[in-house]
């Protein structure tokens, strides 16, 4: 009995460690930064490696792993405030800062060389947005609301990652890839922190660009998402080198944009969190469907 007692308690404690690992390392981010990645490198690559994919797969979990152990390092006390937080692996004590740091250093060192392999400017991406992340947008979030643009930078990397991947080359078409998921940070991230207002106080977080939930900070969303529009149809114009959008894609594209603006306007009117959370799984399931549109769009026009 005592045997099998302590087979259980095993059994669970292991489940617990790998339940805390996952949210340390934040396995759900990861798999979308994962996503966008593998769009990129699938619209910049000639010719598919496997073997590239899976190196820039797993060199975009050991980045965002990396950056989001740093940040709940960093943010351990503040995330004990905080009730959607302070159940997470450090807050609540399951597990300690010093295997927390093991953790962010080994998937630094272990991103960095994985990138390296597909190709140098790759790996310097992906140790530039761990930096920025860690190193100046964790810091700011508690000071200014700023910390949204700073942050709108590493977060919009992964798309414009993958195509770098894929090129070893950086230039208008990752340029454009990165400008469209750098202007959709704010509304997706906007609309988070609307929810999240209340919660986001208590650990001094005030991230919203006016700091309240008005008519401001919704207007602000909806300016945003009109630059994402716009430049996420550039590809049509033939302006945006080898990135090229068919007139289809660009007005599925467009649609994509317009579906979600419709929930920004809703926000606008109705200033509610059930507005907000429709608005931040409006902004999911755009960014999305415009890679699939933008994949699929390559392989069926070429």
């Amino acid at each position: 009995m005592k045997s099998v007692l302590s087979t259980i308690s095993k059994t669970s404690s292991f489940s617990v460690a790998i339940d805390d690992f996952k949210q340390l390392t934040k396995v759900g981010l990861a798999a979308s930064v994962v996503f966008s990645s593998v769009a990129g490198y699938l619209l910049g690559a000639e010719e598919i490696s496997y073997y590239t994919l899976l190196l820039l797969a797993l060199g975009g979990y050991f980045m965002v792993g990396a950056s989001n152990a740093y940040n709940q390092i960093i943010e351990k006390d503040l995330d004990a405030l905080m009730k959607r937080t302070q159940n997470r692996p450090l807050p609540s004590g399951r597990m300690s800062v010093r295997v927390a740091l093991l953790i962010a250093i080994s998937f630094t060192v272990m991103g960095i060389l994985t990138l390296y392999y597909v190709n140098p400017k790759t790996a310097m991406f992906g140790a530039l947005s761990i930096f920025l992340y860690t190193s100046i947008y964790t810091p700011l979030k508690t000071k200014t609301p700023l910390a949204v643009f700073v942050g709108a930078f590493p977060g919009a990397i992964p798309f414009m990652l993958g195509w770098v991947a894929a090129t070893n080359d950086f230039g208008i078409e990752p340029g454009t890839l990165f400008m469209i998921q750098f202007f959709w940070q704010f509304p997706h991230f906007w609309a988070i922190g609307w929810v999240l207002h209340d919660d986001y106080k208590k650990g001094g977080f005030n991230l919203l660009p006016t700091g309240e939930r008005d008519k401001g900070t919704a207007l602000q969303i909806i300016m945003y998402i009109f630059w994402m529009m716009l430049v996420a149809v550039l590809p049509v114009t033939g302006i945006t080198g080898k990135l090229h959008l068919s007139v289809v894609s660009a007005v599925l594209v467009t649609l994509a944009g317009v579906g979600m603006l419709i929930f920004a306007i809703k926000l606008y009117h109705n200033r509610d969190n059930k507005s907000a959370r429709n608005l931040m799984l409006a902004s999911v399931m755009y960014i999305t469907l415009i890679q699939i549109i933008f994949v699929a769009d390559k392989f069926i026009t070429t």
